[in-house]
């Protein structure tokens, strides 16, 4: 029997229901749980734990997580389709090549969460 180590993100999320509809729109499926408590998105291998959180001021979110990836541009190509601005809240930015030997994008969803995916050049 083997296993694997996974660490799983957990992040707030002022509707349940709108944050599903969000994730969908990027490739996401979503579940609620706990009689709507608890939210559960999973795209392939990545998966984002959601708490209610109906006070939450997307604009003073300091919640974040780090992704790591097997190819960030692919992943960026098909986030795009969901047409986010690059600035503001919610928005996608673009892939970059970072200092500390990652290429990554930044995604901020509509709770002011940030997402970061990487992969390792």
């Amino acid at each position: 029997m083997t296993s694997i180590d996974k660490s799983i993100p957990v992040l707030p999320s002022r509707s349940l229901p709108r944050t599903i509809t969000f994730y969908e729109k990027l490739g996401f499926s979503g579940l609620l749980l706990a009689s709507g408590t608890y939210a559960i998105l999973s795209r392939g291998d990545l998966e984002l734990h959601f708490f209610p959180h109906p006070e939450l001021k997307p604009e003073a979110c300091y919640a974040a997580c780090y992704m790591r990836v097997a190819d960030v541009d692919a992943l960026h190509s098909a986030f795009a389709s969901a047409g986010l601005p690059t600035q503001g809240i919610p928005r996608m930015e673009g892939v970059e090549n970072k200092p500390w030997m990652m290429r990554e994008f930044a995604l901020v969803d509509e709770n002011g969460n940030l997402a970061k995916f990487g992969q390792v050049m």
